[in-house]
């Protein structure tokens, strides 16, 4: 079986339906795999740029220490968009230049949530290039791929089935072709497995994270995020 992604051939064309959003599951864990082949599309100042997620991170809540709802930190104006409802685009701003988007999946009150950390290119490239002010690696990491397709925090809340920016089906990605490892550019829990993202694919992040590990502490908050 080949394992080139789908989306680099021509004879699998994309699913162009919505993005069946009511069914994501709530745990950012399955979310962060179900995202996987979806297709993320922006018409931000009447631009249309779209790319294929192949690149994931879960964030599982309060027992999370990673999660900006992390149980030390609680509700704040930053996070609040995180409590909900699912299908929504959480985008937040880091270093005070560069903005990232999570799709939040959990039920209003549960800060769950799914950071997107890269995109295979498909509409737009040029305009995605000018955006980047470069040519290539123009999605491969968070804060990359906002700036291609021009979300910033003023999609902060926007609802994920409806323009400027939303989510169509795209592709089914096999289970085989998921590589897992841990999470990146965190200070805390970098080891757990929580990170998920498309083998032989170009345009993942080229950025190292640590070797994924099932810690007690892991196995702790996801006992937590599957019983409450």
């Amino acid at each position: 079986m080949s394992r080139t992604p789908p989306w680099t051939g021509a004879d699998r064309p994309p699913v162009q339906a919505p993005f069946d959003l009511p069914t994501l599951p709530a745990s950012p864990v399955e979310a962060a795999r179900a995202l996987l082949g979806a297709v993320l599309v922006s018409d931000v100042g009447g631009v249309r740029t779209s790319g294929v997620i192949v690149e994931t991170e879960a964030y599982i809540g309060p027992a999370d220490p990673a999660s900006h709802a992390a149980a030390r930190i609680g509700r704040t104006a930053r996070n609040a968009t995180m409590f909900g409802p699912a299908g929504t685009a959480y985008v937040y701003r880091i270093y005070g230049l560069h903005d990232c988007v999570n799709v939040v999946t959990g039920p209003v009150g549960r800060p769950l949530a799914v950071l997107v950390r890269a995109l295979h290119p498909l509409e737009g490239r040029a305009s995605m290039a000018r955006r980047r002010d470069r040519a290539d690696d123009l999605c491969s990491g968070p804060a990359r791929l906002c700036r291609a397709l021009g979300i910033t925090l003023d999609l902060d809340g926007h609802p994920l089935d409806r323009p400027p920016l939303h989510l169509t089906a795209g592709w089914d990605v096999a289970p085989a072709a998921v590589r897992v490892g841990g999470r990146v550019g965190i200070s805390r829990a970098g080891e757990w497995p929580l990170r998920f993202s498309v083998r032989d694919e170009p345009a993942v992040s080229r950025a190292r994270g640590r070797p994924a590990r099932r810690s007690s502490s892991f196995l702790d908050a996801l006992a937590t995020l599957e019983t409450s």
